[in-house]
């Protein structure tokens, strides 16, 4: 979702850039406010509570973009994978707004391979592209303009300077993909007709705005943090999804929420601004007490994690078991069914796997966006380059085309979960062992046919287990192909997997 001579791309502003497109003064070593890093303006957002309400506004208003709408409905992970899916976003636009030149430009050649595999038709046959500069811009419009609003729905609206210099940072994350100039107006006086027009002219009520504002946080999944307290979970989530859902829509265009006739509750504007004021006086807690970075993290932390914060981590989820029984016992919950042993080890039901690990983007079935989902989490978290990504994507592809013709029996392009299930199929094929190598391939940065504990870690964000007698603890290449093979077509759990491919 992320998301030329000058700072603009229409050509004049604040922001001069080279002629790569990266920005001129990202340091500010001629004194004045550097566009990316520590002092630029929305560098103070990262950390700010503002920015949550801010970033959901700003997401809804992209998916209410045909274009945008039907590339996150045909191959986005956020409905089954929200929390995998929020921390990839955050770590993208601390790269891209952070300080280091050369993180930034690897960033954004990242993100454009990605876009350029993002194209196809939605439901009323109209094309979509990723790569479109026009919805490129659109996305960035919508961050400025969440990001004003939040200023402004808080009591902190920004002043005309800071506002400028807020649009030239934009403009300049544009200009970092390398889009040609003119897609956004040169100015933020010229903005707001542009956003106006927009809005009034091309937004829509597409399924993906819907999913977002009414069944997201209604469904969201628990973050790993809270695997195994649904009572709790389900309690919090019951009465802030709705909450989340109505703010959304009362800060929306009123000319839109018409329109698109989206329902207002009574009071939501007022709740609306009490929520976005009281995440305003944030502002007066000390520095350093809210570190998005670190929230992240933790929700990501699994209690059996080798990470230092787990033992604590896992204190607070005891906690929360014993508040989790004092909740079932007040209001009793049907017990959840134990998972069947089988071997040794626990194992899911084809059904379960197939919901859990296979259809990635949570639409019922097994097709090549799914796949390509994997790929895309995997190519993330080995922070892989060219060819590399390419020759994973690649083995993907080779696997999807031998699944579709092992599995597809209605000849429909896809595989229901039916479909897999009454096959029992083993998955084990040619080309599944061809993705399990060429992903140890680039797992094994050294190239020395061993996965160490640091190579380990950086696929897996968990220590090495493995032990060896008497030798360096090493994960060899056979090792690695049957555990994976045993993990995608055994449907049997993983301690490593489960938190790579299954976890939301």
């Amino acid at each position: 979702m992320t998301h030329t001579d000058s700072g603009s791309p229409g050509g004049s502003g604040a922001g001069a850039t080279s002629p790569g497109g990266s920005s001129s003064r990202p340091g500010a070593e001629d004194g004045t406010t550097p566009l990316f890093g520590p002092g630029s303006r929305f560098h103070a957002f990262f950390n700010d509570p503002r920015w949550a309400l801010a970033i959901v506004r700003a997401t809804v208003l992209e998916a209410a973009h045909p274009q945008i709408g039907a590339a996150l409905i045909d191959n986005s992970t956020f409905v089954v994978h929200p929390w995998r899916r929020l921390r990839n976003t955050l770590v993208s636009l601390q790269r891209m707004f952070g300080s280091d030149e050369h993180v930034r430009q690897r960033e954004a050649a990242r993100l454009n391979r990605l876009h350029a595999r993002l194209h196809g038709t939605d439901a009323d046959n109209r094309p979509y592209d990723a790569m479109d500069p026009d919805v490129r811009a659109w996305v960035v419009a919508t961050l400025f303009e969440s990001a004003v609003t939040m200023c402004r729905l808080s009591g902190q609206p920004l002043e005309q300077e800071a506002m400028e210099q807020l649009y030239a940072e934009f403009q300049a994350f544009l200009a970092a993909f390398g889009d040609a100039a003119g897609h956004l107006p040169p100015s933020p006086h010229e903005f707001w007709g542009y956003y106006d027009r927009v809005v009034e002219e091309e937004l829509e009520n597409t399924e993906a705005m819907r999913i977002i504002l009414y069944k997201l946080f209604d469904h969201l999944p628990a973050p790993p943090l809270l695997n195994g307290l649904p009572t709790l979970w389900a309690a919090g989530r019951t009465v802030t999804g709705p909450l989340i859902g109505a703010i959304t829509v009362a800060s929306l265009p009123e000319p839109f929420r018409r329109r698109a006739g989206l329902p207002e509750l009574p009071g939501a504007q007022t709740l609306m601004q009490g929520a976005y004021f009281t995440a305003g006086l944030a502002r007066f807690l000390p520095d350093g007490w809210i570190n998005t970075e670190s929230i992240t993290d933790l929700l990501a932390l699994s209690p059996d994690s080798d990470d230092p914060r787990a033992r604590t981590i896992s204190a607070l989820r005891d906690k929360m078991n014993r508040a989790g029984a004092l909740l079932r016992l007040i209001t009793p919950l049907p017990p959840e069914p134990e998972p069947t042993t089988a071997h040794g080890g626990l194992r899911r039901s084809a059904e379960e796997f197939f919901g859990e690990v296979l259809d990635q983007t949570g639409n019922g079935y097994l097709d090549w966006p799914d796949l390509a989902a994997m790929a895309r989490e995997l190519s993330s978290r080995l922070d892989l380059d060219e060819p590399e990504e390419t020759r994973l994507y690649d083995a993907f592809a080779d696997w999807w085309r031998e699944l579709q013709a092992a599995l597809d029996t209605d000849g429909d392009g896809r595989v229901s979960a039916h479909e897999y299930a009454a096959a029992v199929p083993s998955l084990a094929g040619p080309a599944l062992i061809k993705v399990a190598e060429v992903l140890f391939d680039a797992t094994d940065k050294d190239g020395n046919q061993t996965i160490d504990a640091d190579e380990y870690r950086a696929l897996f964000r968990t220590a090495f287990h493995r032990d060896t007698a008497g030798t360096e603890p090493a994960y060899t290449r056979s090792a690695f192909v049957k555990d994976f093979l045993s993990f995608m077509s055994g449907r049997r759990h993983s301690t490593p997997y489960d938190p790579l491919l299954a976890q939301a």
